[in-house]
Formats: structure tokens, C-alpha cells, sequence
């Protein structure tokens, strides 16, 4: 007998979840189809959503761009040591063998005003106006030049550089860089409230369709209650409803930004080409891209979640 309970209970446990299942897949399904019937408001509000969604992802991608230039700067932490006019390549030597003698110097490079000049002459702002003063004459306006790279902090090897009676003028971009980072560090900031903002927008847009769905079946609702359907039976559709709108919203957002890349990728390629830089935008990598998508569609389960159940609260049947 007792054996006989036991087989009882579990296909009622099993009947049990096999609906549950069967309502999530009908609701699934069924919300995609309340959504496609209506293709114009639909299409609006995913607009909307996806406008909201892209402004914010656009200026991450941006900044994480910069980010990257930063880094190369960053890298790229060289110390130019221009020497005095008259300084011959001798001294200029000796010079350098004692900066490669610290130790917190990593290399040194010379540059001979021979290779300045062929350096200059690649850009073609200069060419011609190198060809107008003559290859002798620019020549010796050109100073012998140290590049040091520091394997630490740049600062010891700038002041030791600056001591030097053969040192004219010493270039370096500390300060240049710790702007940046600073600059950096606001627009990370920025962009977190204006996501906040415009993620805020975005539940409020898909939280207001999902209400103008519930108002349309406010009566199949209320005979649902009255049957005893729970909450939770009664929220599941309008749940995936906004959660496909957040899905086809966070789709159309990362269609604009790769649209955006695309119109943007080739001019900048030819500006760093101008440059001597081999610097290419990036767009978004393909996990950073599923991220969105499960965001944007989580951003609509919550709209929607919080629509239905304020609705439910205030017309939940009166228990006798």
C-alpha cells in the first residue's frame, strides 16, 4: 500500500513539472507571437530600448579604445635628450654609453641628425620644405639626439639628463600621460552614470508596453485569478515578452555600434597610417557581446516583472 502512495505522489510530482515545463515553452512561444503580431509598437519600443543601450555601449567601446592608446603610450616611455648644437657624434656617443651604464636605464639609441632628416623627410608637411632649405642646411640645424627608455620611473634619469652641460632640451610625457589616465578615470565614471540613466530609461520603456499588454488582457487575467492561477502562472508570459524585447533590443543595439564601426574603421586606419601608427579600432569581442544581449534581455524580465507584479498585487482576488 505504501509502495502504491509512494508511485502516487511521484507521477503527481512528475505531472506537476511536466506542466510547469510545458507552460514556460507555451509562454515562450506565445509572447514571441503577441510581439511579432504587433510589428510597428513592437518595433518602436525596441528602437527606443536600443538607442538607449547603444549611446552607453558605444562610448565604452570608445573609451576602451583610448584605454588602449593610453597603453601604448604608457609603453611607449621613451626620454629624448636633445643635445647642444656642435655636440659631434664622439661625445654624443659617450654620452649614451654613460646612460647605458644606470641601472635604471633599460636602452639607449642615438640618432644622428642623418637619420632625423631621412625621418623627417617620410612625412609630407616636411619634405617640401626641406627640399627648400637645402639637405646640407637642415642637416646642421639638426642636433645629435639620446632616446633612453627607463625600466622604472623616468623621473631620476630626467633630472640626471638635465645636469648635463651638453643637454639643450629634455622631452619626456610623465605629466602627459598622468592627465590621460586622469581623463580616463572620468570617462569611465561618466559612462557608468549615463548607462545607469539610459539602462533606467529602458526598464521604464519596456515596463510601459508590458502594461499596455496587461490592460488589453486585464479580464483573462482576472478570470485566471478567480480560477485560482497563481502569480506566478499568470506573470510567466508577460516576463518572456519583455524579456524577447530586451533580447531584440540588445540585437539592434549591437547592429548600430557594428554599423558605427564599420563607417569608422577605415578613416581611422588612414589617420594613424598618416601618423606612422598601425592603431585599429576595435569593436566589441564576442563574449563581451553575448554579455549585452543577456543584459539587454534581463533589463526586460525586470521591466516586466515589476509592471506585472505591482498589477498583480492590486487585483489579487480577496481571500474568504
Amino acid at each position: 500500500m505504501a509502495k502504491q502512495d509512494n508511485q502516487r505522489i511521484a507521477n503527481v510530482h512528475s505531472s506537476r513539472a511536466g506542466a510547469w515545463l510545458e507552460h514556460h515553452g507555451y509562454s515562450i512561444v506565445a509572447s514571441l507571437g503577441r510581439m511579432l503580431r504587433k510589428p510597428w509598437a513592437s518595433l518602436l519600443t525596441v528602437g527606443v530600448m536600443a538607442t538607449a543601450l547603444a549611446l552607453p555601449l558605444g562610448l565604452w567601446v570608445v573609451l576602451h579604445n583610448v584605454q588602449r592608446l593610453g597603453g601604448q603610450v604608457q609603453a611607449a616611455r621613451e626620454v629624448t635628450v636633445f643635445l647642444k648644437p656642435g655636440i659631434d657624434a664622439a661625445k654624443a656617443d659617450a654620452l649614451a654609453d654613460t646612460l647605458r651604464a644606470r641601472a635604471d636605464v633599460a636602452k639607449v639609441a642615438r640618432v644622428a641628425p642623418e637619420q632625423a632628416l631621412a625621418q623627417l623627410r617620410q612625412r609630407d608637411d616636411l619634405a617640401a620644405a626641406i627640399d627648400a632649405l637645402g639637405a646640407d642646411a637642415a642637416r646642421a640645424a639638426l642636433p645629435q639626439v639620446l632616446r633612453a627608455t627607463p625600466r622604472d620611473d623616468e623621473r631620476a634619469l630626467v633630472e640626471a639628463a638635465q645636469a648635463w652641460p651638453e643637454t639643450d632640451r629634455v622631452q619626456f610625457d610623465a605629466l602627459w600621460r598622468e592627465r590621460l589616465q586622469a581623463w580616463l578615470g572620468f570617462g569611465a565614471r561618466a559612462v557608468q552614470v549615463l548607462a545607469a540613466l539610459l539602462g533606467l530609461g529602458a526598464l521604464l520603456v519596456v515596463g510601459n508596453t508590458v502594461r499596455l499588454d496587461i490592460q488589453s488582457r486585464r479580464e483573462e487575467i482576472g478570470v485566471l485569478q478567480l480560477l485560482g492561477a497563481s502569480d506566478g502562472f499568470v506573470r510567466r508570459p508577460f516576463l518572456y515578452l519583455g524579456a524577447w524585447y530586451g533580447l531584440a533590443a540588445g540585437a539592434l543595439a549591437l547592429g548600430i555600434l557594428t554599423l558605427a564601426w564599420m563607417a569608422l574603421q577605415s578613416p581611422l586606419a588612414a589617420l594613424a597610417a598618416r601618423y606612422g601608427s598601425t592603431f585599429a579600432l576595435r569593436g566589441l569581442e564576442p563574449l563581451a557581446a553575448l554579455g549585452v544581449l543577456a543584459g539587454a534581455g534581463l533589463l526586460g524580465w525586470l521591466g516586466a516583472g515589476l509592471v506585472t507584479g505591482h498589477y498583480l498585487r492590486q487585483t489579487r482576488p480577496l481571500e474568504h
